[in-house]
């Protein structure tokens, strides 16, 4: 299978994905390969956040768990960067009842503000509990997970039948064990979802799920990041600081210039 990838001239407004990482600098060299058009109604911060938040999203739920129309989606850190991706897409792009779990009321409150129908407050509420009072004890049939430990846990056994389950990361800093019973019983999968990977083993899809990404922002389909959190690049270690002293909502962007 063969890919056209850019032709581009000098002042062309692109979004990049520097493979290895190294952004965080005024200039850098990126792999033609991972650039792509920005459209006019994208604002460079916005289109900071959309790569590979947005890519990893639409990867998981389309490629990775075959999601359909009508089904349910739970996800946990619903507001961070991803989850926000993941809610806006499911919710609005791809017709699913999106589940968001996030660990505040007013990070639950912001998930609805993007999409989601339902919310979990994972500080206050059982996941499993509320997914099945949510769904009249069915369960729910997708769920991405990026936190790991017991979120991630709680999460396998929300899953209905033939349900899957996406393992996004481990922000919490544990990562589970998964009892392969629980698989079996009711027939549900577990997958990975590295979506810098593909950089690597499949530049063409990992480029398509970008190209959609942009394309569904500017025909209004989805509403897109939420506007990004700033820091000047001085500011790097103020900007790791507030995320992991979990005051952020949506993506954090370093601006450079």
């Amino acid at each position: 299978m063969f890919f056209m990838f850019l032709t581009l001239t000098k002042g062309d407004r692109v979004v990049g994905m520097p493979t290895p990482s190294g952004s965080y600098a005024e200039e850098c060299l990126v792999n033609e390969k991972t650039l792509f058009h920005l459209p006019d109604s994208v604002t460079y911060t916005t289109a900071a956040a959309v790569p590979v938040s947005y890519g990893t999203a639409l990867m998981g739920l389309t490629r990775r768990a075959n999601l359909q129309p009508g089904e349910t989606v739970l996800v946990t850190a619903a507001a961070g960067a991803l989850g926000t991706a993941v809610v806006d897409l499911s919710a609005h792009a791809l017709g699913a009842t999106v589940i968001g779990a996030a660990g505040s009321r007013e990070k639950c409150e912001f998930v609805v503000s993007r999409g989601a129908q339902h919310t979990i407050d994972y500080s206050q509420d059982s996941i499993r509990d509320r997914v099945k009072e949510i769904t009249q004890g069915r369960g729910c049939d997708v769920a991405l997970d990026a936190v790991g430990g017991k979120v991630f846990e709680d999460s396998l056994k929300s899953l209905a039948w033939e349900g899957r389950i996406l393992v996004a990361g481990f922000a919490g800093g544990d990562i589970p064990k998964i009892p392969a019973n629980i698989l079996l019983v009711k027939n549900i999968s577990a997958s990975g979802l590295y979506f810098g990977k593909y950089a690597i083993k499949n530049i063409g899809v990992l480029r398509q799920m970008v190209k959609d990404s942009l394309a569904l922002m500017e025909e209004g389909k989805i509403k897109g990041p939420p506007q990004p959190t700033t820091f000047k690049l001085e500011q790097v270690n103020e900007a790791f600081k507030f995320i992991m002293d979990r005051k952020s909502t949506g993506k954090v962007v370093l601006e450079v210039r």
